[in-house]
């Protein structure tokens, strides 16, 4: 009777099956990185966002604003007994909104409280909403964005027809809502 080491089914021809596969899968992998390598580059680079620290200071997120023109607008009342979360920076129409950190856009679009808004994940997974633009600016969802980047426009969609225009700015950490008044102030 033949023992599986003299059988020709036996355990040295499956190393060789299975080295033969690992050197094809590496083979592949190398010949199409170019195409492999833009689908991993944002997950990869939400993995990084994601144990980073989240910031201690951002910078006004709007065009020309400086953090002395800024009031804590944090947790005042809001209609149906709503609390507000963020902060507002008023500011002529059509400012530039620019991003407070780096991140990933991770949704554009029109929201009944927001208006037109657009939200970016940032460091330490803290998710940034920018609210009641006019328009936004050339982006779209999963693009990786630099701070300082254009995402839209000042202006008074949404629950703020008919207010001056400003930005409604929040920060989304994993336990709430986040007072971005004290970030931005330096305070």
């Amino acid at each position: 009777m033949a023992t599986h080491a003299s059988s020709s089914w036996g355990p040295p021809r499956r190393r060789r099956h299975r080295l033969l596969f690992w050197a094809l899968a590496a083979a592949a992998l190398w010949l199409g990185w170019p195409v492999v390598r833009p689908a991993l580059e944002i997950p990869l680079y939400g993995l990084r966002l994601a144990t980073m620290p989240a910031p201690a200071r951002l910078p006004v997120p709007v065009e020309g604003v400086r953090p002395r023109d800024l009031r804590d607008t944090w947790n005042a009342p809001r209609a149906d007994g709503r609390r507000h979360e963020g902060i507002d920076i008023f500011a002529r129409r059509n400012t530039a909104v620019l991003s407070a950190t780096e991140g990933i856009v991770t949704r554009i679009g029109p929201n009944t409280l927001g208006g037109n808004t657009v939200w970016v994940m940032g460091p330490g997974r803290q998710m940034h909403y920018y609210a009641h633009l006019e328009r936004y600016a050339d982006l779209r969802p999963g693009q990786r964005i630099q701070a300082g980047m254009p995402l839209g426009y000042v202006g008074n969609s949404g629950n703020a027809l008919g207010t001056p225009t400003h930005l409604h700015y929040g920060i989304y950490a994993a336990g709430g809502a986040i007072n971005p008044y004290p970030l931005l102030a330096g305070r």
